[in-house]
């Protein structure tokens, strides 16, 4: 491997931060890689001679080779600043694409898709060859709380059949960066692209665990239950971390890039098989945490309630703005028996967990110890 460089969107972001910690390591004899992220306006030298930049997963997208007048929306919250993506992709090897907005009640449908699709034309103009998009399990399921899917795998052509905002949205982004694969490039070279899938990814900085941490504080440490009749693979985010790195490297390799173009992947660990109650209880029973013990409604009747209360969301529209607490998608994501095995990544990109689930749950509850203590 010869001398690269590395775009990441949503690099200020949980999963983001940890790409950008191991592409700093990625430098060793013979080789020299540069990483440039996108979202200030402000330089950030992070121990490498070169200059990093910021792509955030929000709002501004404003590079050091764009004036400072020249701010772009990588989500889309304004406008698409094409001019300023072709410009934050000039001279760089490989983009990884993981800025998005985790929020399964509002981001648009037409948002996310819409950069990817810019970025992806800046790759082409600006002659990037490689494209790795992050991507999520909810391309793929569930579908229904009543489905199972057991050690799903690639050959089995999982598709969420969700108009819901977050899993539409991947879904459409996911399609268009496979379907960019072997584009040709302005100079005549060839695109090559692949997308992760990784299950729910927990692990220190997580802003889902955070959010738990302090609401079940306010709680007197009882943990508000949010999907027992769930069972599903979470993934520790620094193992995803590394599965982008691994396609990385898989994607510059010439005698790969064939064959593991065009191609989607489901990134997960050895992190236990579990019911996200179970995982939160998991990850924060050192703190004293509870479970709530009181009975739930059934998830029959939830449903329904989730169906009026979309339909007053709507009917209220002209008029107000209602966003209802949950609906029928979250319920069915947190309340479904779904796992993927990621034995496709393992053979193709040589993905191995860096981090075992007790290495994980480790780190993962002392971080939520400092949280306690933060917060108290």
């Amino acid at each position: 491997m010869t001398a690269w460089s590395c775009l990441v969107t949503g690099a200020g972001g949980f999963l983001g931060q940890r790409i950008i910690q191991l592409l700093m390591q990625e430098e060793g004899p013979g080789q020299e890689s540069t990483s440039r992220t996108l979202g200030t306006k402000q330089d950030t030298h992070l121990g490498n001679p070169s200059k990093y930049f910021l792509i955030t997963c929000l709002i501004t997208l404003c590079s050091h080779r764009c004036a400072d007048k020249d701010q772009g929306d990588i989500v889309g919250r304004r406008h698409l600043d094409a001019q300023c993506l072709r410009k934050a992709c000039q001279g760089i090897s490989v983009v990884i694409h993981t800025a998005a907005i985790i929020d399964i009640l509002g981001i648009s449908q037409r948002d996310h898709h819409e950069c990817t699709r810019l970025l992806l034309e800046a790759c082409i103009q600006a002659s990037v060859p490689v494209f790795i998009y992050t991507s999520s399990v909810a391309v793929a399921a569930p579908n229904s709380y009543k489905e199972i899917i057991q050690n799903g795998h690639e050959e089995e052509h999982h598709g969420t059949t969700w108009t819901a905002p977050y899993p539409y949205s991947k879904k459409l982004a996911e399609k268009a960066v496979l379907a960019a694969n072997g584009s040709t490039l302005k100079n005549g070279g060839t695109l090559w692209t692949c997308s992760l899938r990784p299950m729910y990814i927990y692990g220190e900085g997580s802003p889902v665990l955070s959010h738990l941490v302090v609401e079940t504080l306010r709680n007197n440490g009882i943990l508000r239950g949010v999907g027992k009749h769930s069972e599903v693979n979470p993934v520790y985010v620094g193992n995803v971390a590394w599965a982008h790195i691994l396609a990385s490297r898989s994607l510059r390799d010439p005698k790969k890039a064939a064959s593991i173009g065009g191609q989607f992947y489901y990134i997960s660990d050895d992190t236990p098989h579990q019911s996200y109650d179970d995982l939160n209880y998991n990850l924060t029973k050192k703190w004293g945490f509870q479970p709530d013990s009181r009975q739930s409604l059934p998830l029959s009747l939830m449903y329904w309630l989730a169906f009026l209360l979309e339909a007053m969301s709507v009917f209220l529209s002209p008029i107000y703005k209602y966003q209802p607490p949950f609906d029928r998608y979250l319920l069915t994501l947190t309340n479904s028996v779904y796992t993927f095995s990621y034995k496709k990544a393992q053979r193709d990109l040589g993905y191995k967990s860096l981090n075992t689930w007790e290495e994980a749950k480790e780190k993962t509850v002392e971080w939520i110890g400092s949280l306690v203590e933060k917060h108290k």
